[in-house]
């Protein structure tokens, strides 16, 4: 920890805490850079079983380099704890925003959907599914960018197949509620959840037990509010669909026309300038306070 000077706590889970941290003197190439240091405690880890998802999540991303993805700088130990460093995201967590405003318009949602389906669709690319897409595990950079996070359940599967049930309750797709082998659809079907969830503030299979969840998201029981657009029920009724191999993939809901109408997403040139949004109609990027042009 000699290279950093560390700061306020920003968040607190099973396994540790993650805290601000910003690169010291020590660190000169990365002198003043803030950065988040994940402290994970060893016993705890051991405790749950969990040293095989970290090994994973270190592995993943240390693999996946993408604008709308967390990066991560580095990681190291010592004898109780581990920890990564990981960049910031300045503007916190998709989750708590989402809570504040209860739900978000369609040129909001459509963005986070868009910039998610590119940042899935490069991991696909690596042959890496996520399994574990919910607001918690997006947060928000500095120029409003998602960043994907939470490498925890992910898995790198070469043969594409997989049979593990994983992820959250909610968002479980019905090949993995009914034990059925599974592909990168499963995070197709996340997003078709995420994108009810950012336009009503709750997810369309939520019930009060376990059992309903699970029986309302293999009979697919669920209704669109009444605010919800036609092209918005459109694009998530292509996406919830029982038979994966019908679903609409990242790059079909980024080409959907809910999503090229309401989208405006963040655009980087080589991953680190950022040069403004991008309206999907014209083509043109539309350069803001914050871009570096």
């Amino acid at each position: 920890m000699k290279y950093f000077d560390v700061g306020k706590p920003l968040g607190k889970g099973k396994f540790g805490s993650v805290y601000l941290a910003k690169y010291n003197s020590k660190c000169p190439q990365w002198k003043d850079q803030l950065c988040a240091i994940k402290v994970l405690f060893k016993n705890s880890l051991v405790r749950y079983g969990m040293q095989h998802q970290l090994r994973r999540e270190i592995e993943i991303m240390t693999k996946i380099q993408h604008e709308y993805v967390i990066q991560m700088h580095g990681y190291f130990w010592d004898a109780q704890k581990f920890y990564l460093v990981i960049e910031f995201a300045a503007n916190g967590e998709l989750y708590k925003d989402l809570m504040n405003k209860g739900s978000f318009d369609d040129c909001r949602a459509s963005t986070i959907i868009y910039e998610l389906c590119d940042a899935l669709s490069h991991l696909h690319a690596n042959d890496v599914l996520h399994r574990d897409i919910k607001p918690e595990n997006i947060l928000i950079g500095f120029y409003g960018e998602i960043k994907l996070a939470d490498f925890g359940w992910s898995a790198h599967s070469p043969s594409n197949r997989r049979a593990t049930m994983c992820g959250t309750l909610d968002y479980l797709p019905p090949e993995m509620v009914n034990n059925r082998e599974y592909a990168e659809e499963v995070d197709a079907w996340a997003v078709g959840i995420l994108c009810y969830e950012l336009l009503y503030g709750k997810p369309p299979f939520e019930r009060d037990a376990e059992r309903d969840t699970k029986n309302a998201i293999a009979g697919l029981q669920y209704s669109f509010p009444s605010h919800f657009t036609p092209l918005s029920r459109d694009l998530i009724s292509k996406i919830l669909v029982l038979d994966q191999e019908k679903r609409l993939n990242c790059r079909e809901i980024q080409k959907h026309t809910w999503t090229i109408k309401n989208a405006r997403p963040h655009i980087f040139e080589n991953r680190v300038r950022y040069l403004g949004t991008k309206n999907l109609v014209t083509n043109k990027i539309i350069p803001d306070k914050n871009s570096d042009i």
